[in-house]
């Protein structure tokens, strides 16, 4: 009953079925993610906080549900009530957990104990998920190293020299090493999608308004979204199953009717028309990132799938103004700690917040209008395309020392800041790996509102290939 297989390799569906069998106890379940993060935690720093009475919780089961997660579960349909019943997961340091320290990666926030859980924490907790503790990020997930300067670096399961990518750095490595098997990131400008790519996961942004925000700290209320990373395509749509709908007191929340992201999982996508990004703004990506994404369409093609390449040069144009918008938000929202207390600010943080605090009025006008063009564009763009395809980094992880933090914000979050401008969903699978063994992720990309094509055209590729199913030597030390 007690024997689990090997944890970093298990997925929230295979745990699942083995706990309903009764092959694997949900006690062994939690002490293996538990025995995982005693033993690599120390070399890799996924975690600010490991919350230690887990085993006895996975022992009990469920815990009691407050009023107002009992109304959550009522509103979920009745056949993923408890569906992650006892699934080991890891919560990015920016979700507000009821008892449990929520940093958001900022020594102001260093001792903040919420009273209550975010939204999606609450959905989590009424399906049954076991929260193993909070992630690092990077500072206020204004970066995409996840170097930080309060809580230590966190480091890449591939080579532990070399970055996780950000900022939900510590939720892609808990999830790539078997600390959980599940986990949940934030997401303004590739912050899910670039540790994804970098740490050879699946992570996936939903279109903006899907999943509510409240009770997770803002970088940019235009911008921000909430998505999960996972070892499978099938988990992914799994979790955003449970975490999307409609949030009545989050000003950004839609209410549109949630998509059924399971049960046309494995539809075909014979005859489904792919664009396949090209151009000067594509081709700067390293030769190997290339060569993977020329491979990929290759596999499409053999599913039946209609491959065009498309210039997408004007790409740059929404990645700049994703940046602004970005900076000039946090600025704002963190204008009084940035005023009265700007040395309590990582160095790269402070310079990135005071450009934005000095972005003119007119330069974040015209940011803004460069979004309602932007999305206006691709609108039409769907019009004659099922989903886009490009790297989701331009470079597989590069090293932790010798780079400028800034500077890899800005290359890192070229093929996914522009995704956050729109609202688009966006999905980042693993998708080959350099010569050096580092991962290299895939973007798959669609209308707004059609994560259940993203994710169809996702578990399409991920049958077809093996590329999630490597390990990295940390785990076979």
């Amino acid at each position: 009953m007690d024997s689990v297989p090997e944890i970093d390799l298990l997925s929230i569906h295979e745990a699942l079925q083995q706990m309903h069998g009764g092959t694997l106890s949900p006690q062994a379940l939690t002490e293996a993610c538990s025995r995982q993060i005693e033993r690599l935690n120390p070399k890799l720093n996924a975690f600010i906080t490991v919350c230690n009475d887990v085993i006895a919780r996975s022992e009990e089961g469920p815990t009691k549900q407050s009023s107002h997660q009992q109304e959550i579960a009522t509103l979920q349909e009745t056949r993923f009530a408890m569906t992650l019943n006892h699934i080991p997961f890891a919560v990015k340091d920016l979700f507000e957990t009821k008892g449990i320290k929520t940093t958001a990666g900022s020594l102001f926030f260093k001792d903040y104990i919420p009273n209550e859980d975010a939204v999606v924490i609450q959905k989590l907790k009424a399906a049954g998920a076991v929260i193993m503790g909070k992630t690092n990020t990077h500072e206020i997930a204004l970066g995409v190293t996840t170097n930080n300067p309060h809580f230590g670096t966190t480091r890449n399961p591939w080579d532990t020299k070399r970055i996780p990518g950000g900022s939900s750095g510590g939720s892609a490595v808990a999830v790539a090493t078997g600390m959980s098997l599940g986990a949940l990131g934030t997401d303004t400008g590739g912050s899910i999608r670039i540790p994804a790519s970098l740490c050879g996961v699946v992570g996936l942004k939903p279109t903006y308004g899907r999943v509510s925000l409240r009770g997770v700290f803002p970088l940019s209320w235009n911008l921000d979204h909430v998505g999960p990373i996972t070892r499978t395509v099938k988990d992914a749509a799994l979790v955003l199953q449970i975490i999307a709908g409609y949030d009545a007191e989050d000003p950004v929340s839609i209410n549109i009717l949630s998509g059924d992201y399971l049960n046309h999982l494995e539809d075909e996508i014979k005859g489904k028309k792919f664009a396949l990004a090209v151009g000067s703004y594509i081709e700067e990506a390293d030769d190997e990132v290339i060569a993977a994404m020329n491979e990929t369409t290759k596999v499409f093609a053999l599913l039946g799938a209609k491959i065009e390449k498309v210039e997408m040069d004007f790409l740059l144009e929404a990645a700049i103004a994703n940046s602004l918008i970005t900076q000039a938000d946090g600025a704002a929202y963190h204008r009084e700690r940035l005023a009265e207390h700007p040395d309590q600010f990582g160095a790269d943080v402070r310079a990135r917040l005071e450009s934005g605090r000095s972005s003119p009025s007119t330069e974040y006008s015209l940011a803004r209008r460069t979004q309602a063009e932007m999305s206006h564009r691709f609108v039409q763009f769907f019009e004659q395309y099922d989903f886009l395809l490009l790297p989701t980094t331009p470079i597989p992880a590069p090293l932790i020392v010798g780079n400028d933090a800034v500077e890899q914000a800005q290359r890192l979050t070229r093929f996914t800041a522009p995704f956050n401008l729109t609202g688009l969903p966006a999905i980042s699978i693993p998708c080959g790996f350099s010569k050096e063994g580092l991962p290299i992720g895939l973007q798959i990309i669609a209308k707004a509102w059609n994560e259940a094509g993203v994710i169809r055209a996702a578990q399409a590729y991920e049958h077809q290939t093996n590329w999630g199913m490597r390990r990295p030597l940390i785990l076979q030390s």
